[in-house]
């Protein structure tokens, strides 16, 4: 599984934040989408299509690895 972001997409509402902390952030600029990591393990397939889920612009993806 590999995650990607489209920083130009996002609006900074934080939802991946308050559900995946460990693998999303905000940066103190615009307060958008920063990825922390590309690769998480597949059994957080499920948290990672709830952050998916809750992006309010669909900016950020799983892919299948």
């Amino acid at each position: 599984m590999k995650l990607t972001v489209d920083r130009k997409a996002c609006t900074g509402a934080g939802n991946c934040v308050r559900l995946a902390p460990d693998w999303f952030d905000q940066d103190d600029d615009e307060g958008l989408v920063v990825l922390l990591g590309d690769a998480p393990p597949d059994g957080l397939r499920p948290l990672m299509k709830d952050v998916v889920d809750a992006c309010p612009t669909g900016a950020i993806r799983v892919e299948s690895s």
